[in-house]
């Protein structure tokens, strides 16, 4: 069984920083772009950082400057370093990965996987 586990979410007041970590478990040959996104109340899920296997990174513009995505291969693990919070920011954060992946049924080279989400409340 593979899984992506969050952790890091909790309560936090405006202005304050959190790391959020994500890290895959499983029989996983390969882990293929890597992301984090939110959900707030009434919205839709939206893209807030993501990072290829290559290193390359996008943003949302809300995270511009103020959010960090980084990744250990070694250690199966993604990291959203998220400084200079708003209340705004409060949302579920979702762990997001394309990985290769092997089971008893068969092989698989770009399955999606989503972790179940962590809670990030900004306010004082």
């Amino acid at each position: 069984q593979v899984q992506l586990v969050e952790s890091g979410g909790g309560l936090v007041q405006p202005g304050g920083s959190l790391r959020l970590s994500c890290a895959a478990s499983g029989s996983i040959f390969s882990i293929n772009n890597m992301g984090w996104y939110r959900q707030a109340p009434g919205k839709q899920r939206e893209l807030v950082a993501a990072i290829t296997s290559g290193g390359s990174t996008n943003y949302a513009d809300s995270a511009k400057g103020r959010f960090t995505i980084s990744r250990d291969n070694a250690k199966n693990t993604v990291y959203l370093q998220m400084n200079s919070l708003k209340p705004g920011d409060t949302a579920v954060y979702y762990c997001n990965a394309r990985l290769g992946y092997s089971d008893y049924e068969g092989d698989y080279s770009n399955l999606e996987v989503w972790g179940q989400g962590t809670l990030v409340t900004v306010s004082s």
